[in-house]
């Protein structure tokens, strides 16, 4: 087998390294796979596709993971939360021969995405079922994006479920994968139908209300106040469940403050963006994104979950307070190009030492900014230009916003801190050096922006289970785990192992 590094221009089709692959091997191809595929745009002149691939004369059979099937007494193992954690700590175990018990507060993903459409329509919120909570997590309503900063070793295997499960082919190889939000929706369905055919349980519409434990170890979990014998608890509870933190914390919980980012999100033309990274050419290549991180102000500044021809979402969990957050689906082809602007937040910021505090201060971003903007969740705008200069905000230039609950002009000042107001003009400022045209006038900022990360950690040892509390396993992005689909994903993965290490 021979594995290559190939080069397409954008108008050569994907077919043709094939016929590359024959010339290096000076045979027929009778095996070939994509390996990694990413669009090298350093050169506006010279723009091309780098493709990894691997092939062969020979047919070859692609290596499959192998999982080992156990049997033994079936331990009784409770997931609370069906984000990206719990689901894919569903599956390991499954591959292991537990049959997971799977509880999420909010609905299915199909009767979810309508609650989020309804919500956007009329402004009436549900609490357990909108963009933060339901199946899939936070991350079903979002780009899908699976590329990740991480280098673990999980993160082949994860891609390969995310396609065995129905997601595009690509996403097994792009260098820069994304599912996009509708087909991830799919794919979620399709797990969630592959844990009950496996004998596994997913109860929608069930909160994990509390927790029993005996000399150190868990023995017990309320299910909406119900009590139910348990072996082990999984916590993948995603980073908006306030509640659950509060009830964990009350009863003794051992966790503490997380710095996270907040901040807003700005729009602009995809086109734009696209003539900013590629050049005249940018009409026939993929929709252009970015990736952008300012040092010029006292602390840093960077985008954040960028979706090229997304739109902004209403993405509220709790009544009376304005959240957003970006969504693109799979073909991107939206008018604007959204991200998220995000700052540095510091504990010192929160003004006190209880866990949660980060938690309040989340909250009071996210309630003045549904007071700026006058109420029924709308969000409040700022046109980047008039920002820049303390001006406030009057009409909209080429750049309208796609914040579907509707919007009122206010000042970003008026729901966040003047020491992120600050850091974000610098740090705007700094990146049009970078990317021409961040810092157009009539760029649209839409706030805020305040669930970058979970603002708590819960503290778990080496085992990964909680400190002092014997069979429950904080998971994940919620517990301070994760940053993200994919590692989120492969912590979920982590903990399956620990537990079936455990018990068999």
């Amino acid at each position: 087998m021979m594995k290559l590094t190939l080069t397409l221009r954008p108008y050569e089709k994907q077919a043709a390294l094939r016929k590359l692959c024959e010339k290096r091997l000076h045979a027929p191809v009778r095996y070939f796979r994509i390996l990694k595929k990413s669009l090298d745009a350093r050169d506006k002149s010279d723009i091309k596709w780098v493709y990894s691939v691997e092939c062969s004369s020979r047919n070859e059979e692609i290596p499959k993971p192998v999982y080992t099937q156990i049997v033994a007494p079936m331990p009784k193992v409770y997931i609370a939360g069906a984000g990206p954690a719990g689901l894919f700590c569903a599956l390991r175990l499954l591959f292991h021969g537990i049959r997971p018990i799977v509880v999420e507060r909010g609905r299915p993903v199909e009767r979810r995405a309508e609650d989020v459409a309804a919500f956007q329509r009329t402004g009436v919120l549900d609490p357990s079922s909108n963009v933060q909570f339901g199946e899939g997590g936070a991350g079903a309503f979002s780009d899908g994006k699976l590329n990740t900063q991480t280098n673990s070793p999980l993160n082949r295997e994860i891609l390969d479920l995310f396609v065995r499960f129905g997601a595009p082919e690509e996403v097994g190889y792009l260098g820069k994968p994304h599912v996009g939000s509708s087909n991830l929706r799919k794919v979620v369905a399709n797990i969630r139908a592959y844990i009950l055919e496996q004998g596994g349980e997913v109860r929608f519409g069930t909160a994990l209300t509390d927790y029993e434990v005996k000399n150190g170890k868990l023995t017990a979990v309320f299910l909406n106040g119900v009590r139910e014998e348990a072996d082990a608890l999984v916590l993948a509870v995603g980073h908006s469940a306030r509640d659950t933190f509060e009830v964990l914390l009350g009863k003794g919980m051992r966790m503490e403050q997380k710095e996270f980012a907040a901040g807003v999100r700005i729009e602009h033309l995809q086109a734009a963006i696209g003539k900013a990274q590629y050049g005249a050419g940018y009409a026939a290549l993929p929709p252009a994104d970015y990736k952008l991180v300012s040092h010029a102000a006292e602390r840093s500044v960077f985008s954040f979950c960028m979706c090229p021809g997304g739109v902004v979402i209403p993405s509220a969990s709790e009544e009376g307070g304005v959240v957003t957050n970006g969504m693109s689906e799979f073909a991107r082809d939206g008018v604007n190009a959204n991200a998220a602007l995000v700052v540095q937040v510091k504990r010192e910021d929160f003004g006190s030492d209880h866990p949660l505090a980060g938690v309040a201060f989340q909250r009071k971003m996210e309630r003045a900014a549904f007071a700026a903007a006058g109420g029924g969740y709308r969000a409040p705008v700022q046109l980047v230009g008039d920002f820049l200069v303390g001006k406030e905000s009057y009409y909209f230039g080429e750049v309208r916003p796609t914040y579907a609950r509707g919007t009122a002009f206010a000042p970003v000042e008026a729901y966040l801190p003047p020491a992120l107001t600050e850091s974000l003009r610098t740090g705007i400022l700094d990146m049009n050096g970078k990317l021409e045209g961040f810092a157009a006038y009539d760029a649209v900022l839409t706030g805020v922006e305040s669930r970058t990360s979970s603002p708590v950690r819960i503290l778990r040892g080496d085992d990964l289970q909680a400190a002092g509390i014997a069979g429950v396993y904080p998971c994940g992005e919620g517990c301070g785990y994760a940053g993200g689909i994919m590692s989120a994903a492969a912590d979920g993965i982590r903990v399956a192992y620990a537990i079936a290490q455990k018990y068999f």
